[in-house]
């Protein structure tokens, strides 16, 4: 076993040392924050974001849903991210989330203004217009990771589940349920039974990151080459915490 660090923390302070020597003639009466522990900018810049890999961009999120966790976050100074971030973005990851109101993923993985493109809808679906927005923020844009989150105790999941009809939410629950037909489950599947939903759940993010792999040949050309990652996780409502789904 290696004695090489492999801690967050670690990675981090690497991280901090290689990118302060671009940042440091800045430092001066800027105001300086840090993006997730890394920038020293007020937003994060085209030379930070670049200088990080993937598996990078990967850690820090993890790192900035450990300190929503503890209750750490950083002091953003949004009004200094916004004024950095007015003339360009760099955004390092893009985010497909689910439109509930307890799962912000700028809060939950500590992150200010620019940092990150958020898709929002319930059930954190794909479609066309879902896909073409991440390949902007990918392929037009940079970002290094596709994140695609979803979460414990999902309505729209339990509404696949009950097989709701409601106008043209009923279409958008459709859309989930192959991940309900599909989920191998010998106990009670219903949305009564919170295994089952959060089983359901996790195999919809899945699914979305196959969609997303098997329907853009922009964004999977971008993976096959390394230049991006498209990762799943599922975000825990009763702790705070982000899982990383295999």
């Amino acid at each position: 076993m290696s004695n090489k660090p492999h801690s967050c923390t670690s990675r981090r302070q690497a991280m901090k040392t290689a990118l302060a020597v671009g940042a440091a003639s800045l430092a001066a009466g800027t105001g300086l924050m840090s993006f997730s522990g890394v920038s020293f900018a007020a937003a994060l810049t085209k030379k930070e974001r670049d200088a990080m890999s993937p598996d990078d961009v990967i850690a820090m999120l993890k790192e900035g849903n450990e300190r929503f966790r503890s209750g750490k976050m950083e002091q953003h100074d949004y009004l200094a991210q916004k004024r950095a971030s007015a003339t360009g973005q760099y955004p390092a990851a893009a985010i497909l989330s689910c439109i509930d109101s307890r799962t912000p993923a700028e809060i939950l993985l500590d992150m200010g203004l620019g940092e990150s493109f958020n898709a929002r809808v319930a059930g954190n679906i794909c479609n066309d217009d879902i896909i073409g927005s991440l390949e902007f923020a990918c392929a037009a844009a940079g970002s290094k990771v596709i994140l695609v989150m979803g979460h414990t105790a999902c309505g729209a999941v339990k509404g696949a589940i009950d097989n709701v009809k409601l106008g043209k939410l009923t279409g958008l629950l459709d859309q989930i349920q192959p991940a309900v037909k599909t989920t191998d489950y010998e106990g009670d599947r219903s949305s009564k039974n919170e295994a089952f939903v959060d089983l359901v759940a996790a195999n919809n993010v899945r699914r979305s990151i196959k969609q997303i792999r098997t329907q853009s040949a922009v964004l999977s050309k971008l993976e096959k080459e390394g230049k991006i990652k498209m990762v799943g996780a599922m975000y825990h409502l009763s702790d705070g915490r982000l899982e990383m789904l295999a």
